[in-house]
C-alpha cells in the first residue's frame, strides 16, 4: 500500500460539476412545489384544452388550437422564468438561502447559472407536454425550429432577468404578490389568449412592445403563419433581456 492512499484531498469540485449539481437541485425543488406546479404546467394545459375546445373568444379563421397553443408556449414560459423563478428566489433571499450559498465554492454568477439551467429544463419539459396536448387537439404548426428556439431562448433570457431582478429588489411577500399580478395582467393584455386586435389602437401600441406580447406575436407569426424569421418581436426581446440583466445584476441584493 503506497504512503498517502487516505490521505484526504480537501478542495472544491470543478465548477462545471458544482453547476451540474445546484441545477439538478433547484430542478427538483420547482417540480416538488404545488404552486410553481400550478403556474407552470396546470394553468397552462388547462387554458390550452378549455379555449381550444371551447368558443369562448373570436381567435378569428382557423381552427382556435393554431392561434392558443403558441401564446400558451409563451405563457409557460413567462411562467417558469419569471413568476416561479421571482417567487422561489424571494423567499430564498429572504430566509437566508442565498447568503449562505453566496459563501459556498460555487460562484455567484454559477448559482445564476444554476438556475437559468433549472429554468431551461423546466421549459423543455412543459414545451413537450404542451406540444403532444396541442397535437392532440389538431394543431398544424407551420415554419422553421430555427425561429421558435431563438424566441424561446431570448423569451427565457428576458423573463429570466425581470424575474431576477424583482426578487432581489423587493421582500419576498411582495413578489409573491406582484410576481402573481403582473403573470394575470399579462396574461390578458400580451395576447395569449386575447388577440391583440381586439385591443384600442393607443392601448395596443403599448401591449405589442411586452415581452409576452413579442414572445407570443413571434410564435404565432412562425407557428400559425409560417414567417420565416420575425426579426421585430426577436428585437424587442432582445431589449428586454438586456435591460433585464443589466438591471438585475446592478441592483439585486443578496441580502
Amino acid at each position: 500500500m503506497s504512503a498517502g492512499t487516505y490521505t484526504p484531498r480537501p478542495g472544491a469540485a470543478p465548477l462545471p460539476r458544482m453547476i451540474a449539481a445546484q441545477a439538478a437541485l433547484e430542478t427538483r425543488m420547482l417540480l416538488r412545489n404545488g404552486e410553481q406546479l400550478l403556474l407552470t404546467v396546470v394553468i397552462p394545459t388547462l387554458l390550452l384544452v378549455l379555449f381550444s375546445a371551447v368558443d369562448i373568444v373570436d381567435t378569428g379563421t382557423g381552427e382556435p388550437v393554431d392561434f392558443l397553443a403558441p401564446g400558451v408556449l409563451a405563457l409557460a414560459v413567462m411562467s417558469t422564468a419569471f413568476t416561479g423563478q421571482a417567487i422561489a428566489t424571494g423567499f430564498e433571499r429572504r430566509y437566508g438561502v442565498l447568503k449562505r450559498l453566496a459563501a459556498s465554492p460555487l460562484p455567484r454568477w454559477g448559482l445564476m447559472a444554476a438556475k437559468t439551467a433549472s429554468v431551461l429544463v423546466t421549459e423543455v419539459l412543459q414545451v413537450a407536454l404542451l406540444t403532444v396536448i396541442a397535437f392532440a387537439l389538431g394543431w398544424s404548426p407551420e415554419g422553421g425550429p430555427v425561429a421558435v428556439l431563438l424566441l424561446l431562448l431570448l423569451g427565457t433570457v428576458a423573463f429570466s432577468g425581470l424575474g431576477l431582478l424583482m426578487a432581489g429588489t423587493l421582500k419576498a411577500e411582495a413578489t409573491l404578490a406582484a410576481a402573481n399580478l403582473v403573470f394575470l395582467l399579462l396574461l390578458v393584455g400580451g395576447g395569449v389568449i386575447v388577440p391583440l386586435d381586439r385591443f384600442p389602437d393607443a392601448a395596443r401600441s403599448v401591449l405589442e412592445l411586452l415581452p409576452i406580447s413579442a414572445l407570443s406575436g413571434g410564435l404565432r407569426d412562425v407557428l400559425q403563419h409560417g414567417s420565416a424569421m420575425p426579426w421585430g418581436d426577436l428585437g424587442i426581446l432582445a431589449v428586454w433581456a438586456v435591460l433585464g440583466l443589466g438591471a438585475a445584476a446592478r441592483f439585486f441584493r443578496w441580502e
